[in-house]
């Protein structure tokens, strides 16, 4: 909560759960108090999360049946009765920092031009109590805020991000996601993650480009990070993943991280790449592909 703030910001948080007990009480006070509007979109958790969120009386709980995340998402841009213009998404396992809400307090206080339709701001990666600012891995922006009716979740399966259709500003100030609670869960959402992403790569086509950030060399931090994202899969298979950790393991400064460094980048940025590459290749080699 943020106690410069006199008068609460014309804006709409909106956050999904589901079982996050754990969360769901630190993402709401990182807006509470200076958020005007806040939803809470659950898939029927069957946990404490709904008593902990009945204990903030402005917040507003909705509950909806999970598809995936981008029809969640988009299901609640499209029935919630948000008021406000501008709309704040939010994950349980991230919190606003206070800077975030003092720098957003000032471009309210000056107003926002009408060619405006967002902004974006880096998540600061917490892993296991550890700040991961090395490796590449920061600053990495994202779409945090968009304008009622200018922007969507775009339709993927994983690694979602949001389209603002029109100019953003780029914040200074960041995000904190707290990216896990346990290896256990790090391994478990990874290894679903990349069954996820390896369908995607197979079946990517410039066809699917269609409501989703598109890979622009040239664009903003998003449309490049995705351009990096579409060029590393042009290399050959297994190999660009040696290449890739190595880049950031080592050129980008991922081992003066100490060992919580050592466990995230090599994870995240060998294991969980390897393991998007096997089940490439097993996918295509259960298809009978000429390419394995």
């Amino acid at each position: 909560m943020v106690s410069e703030l006199s008068v609460k910001l014309p804006i709409t948080a909106i956050i999904l759960t589901y079982n996050e007990e754990k969360n769901i009480r630190d993402c709401i006070e990182s807006v509470y108090g200076w958020i005007d509007e806040i939803f809470v979109v659950d898939s029927f958790s069957d946990d404490n999360t709904l008593e902990i969120i009945k204990e903030y009386p402005e917040v507003k709980l909705v509950q909806h049946e999970f598809e995936n995340y981008s029809t969640q998402r988009n299901w609640a841009f499209a029935n919630l009765p948000i008021k406000n213009e501008f709309i704040f998404n939010l994950d349980a396992d991230h919190r606003a920092m206070e800077e975030l809400a003092l720098e957003l307090k000032s471009h309210f206080d000056q107003g926002i031009p009408e060619s405006i339709n967002g902004f974006m701001a880096s998540r600061r990666t917490m892993f296991l109590g550890k700040w991961i600012k090395k490796g590449g891995h920061y600053p990495v922006y994202h779409a945090i805020i968009f304008r009622k009716g200018h922007g969507e979740c775009e339709q993927k399966n994983y690694d979602q991000h949001f389209i603002i259709h029109g100019e953003s500003i780029v914040l200074m100030s960041n995000v904190i996601d707290i990216i896990t609670e346990s290896l256990t869960t790090f391994t478990q959402r990874h290894n679903k993650w990349a069954t996820l992403e390896a369908e995607e790569a197979i079946a990517y086509s410039k066809e699917m480009e269609a409501g989703r950030v598109k890979a622009n060399k040239d664009g903003n931090p998003m449309e490049f990070r995705r351009y990096q994202r579409m060029k590393y899969y042009s290399y050959p298979i297994f190999l660009r993943v040696f290449f890739y950790f190595f880049y950031r393991y080592i050129v980008k400064g991922g081992f003066l991280e100490g060992k919580q460094g050592l466990v995230f980048h090599f994870l995240q940025g060998f294991w969980f790449r390897f393991l998007v590459d096997a089940k490439i290749w097993e996918m295509k080699y259960n298809e009978g592909s000429n390419e394995v």
